[in-house]
C-alpha cells in the first residue's frame, strides 16, 4: 500500500473532557490543578498540558455525556504534587502509591476526580530507592 500514510509519527494534539459547568471546570483545571489556560469559547474551555491541548466541553448530545477516559498527568515529584493539591481541596481516591518496580525506575500513581467526577491520575517515574 504505497499511498498509506505513516501514522507512526502522529502526535496527540487534543483530548476532550466532558464537563457540565464549563466555568466551574475551568476554575478547577486552572486554579486548583494549575494547568495553563489558553482560551474559552461557547460551552468550551481550552488548556495546554505539555503541548497537548485539553478541551473541556459540554457534551453536544446526551449519548456523549459520560465520564472521560483516564488521563495520566506525568510529573517528577508525585508526593509534592499530591500534597499541594490536597491543600487546595483535591480529594484523592488513592494517594500516591507504587505500581511497579521496572528496570531503571519505579512507577508511582495517584488517582483523583475533577469537579464532574471524571477519574484522573498523576503518574511519576522515579529512580528506585537504593
Amino acid at each position: 500500500m504505497a499511498n498509506t500514510p505513516d501514522l507512526a509519527s502522529a502526535q496527540l494534539g487534543q483530548v476532550s473532557i466532558n464537563v457540565h459547568d464549563v466555568d466551574k471546570a475551568i476554575a478547577f483545571y486552572r486554579d486548583t490543578l494549575g494547568l495553563r489556560f489558553l482560551f474559552q469559547a461557547p460551552k468550551m474551555g481550552f488548556f495546554d498540558c505539555g503541548g497537548v491541548r485539553i478541551m473541556l466541553a459540554v457534551a453536544e448530545k446526551p449519548e456523549f455525556d459520560h465520564p472521560s477516559s483516564i488521563f495520566y498527568f506525568k510529573v517528577d515529584d508525585i508526593q509534592a504534587v499530591a500534597q499541594a493539591l490536597q491543600s487546595r481541596g483535591v480529594h484523592f481516591d488513592t494517594p500516591p502509591h507504587l505500581i511497579a518496580r521496572l528496570p531503571g525506575h519505579d512507577l508511582w500513581m495517584a488517582f483523583f476526580r475533577d469537579v464532574d467526577q471524571n477519574l484522573m491520575a498523576w503518574m511519576s517515574e522515579q529512580k528506585p530507592a537504593e
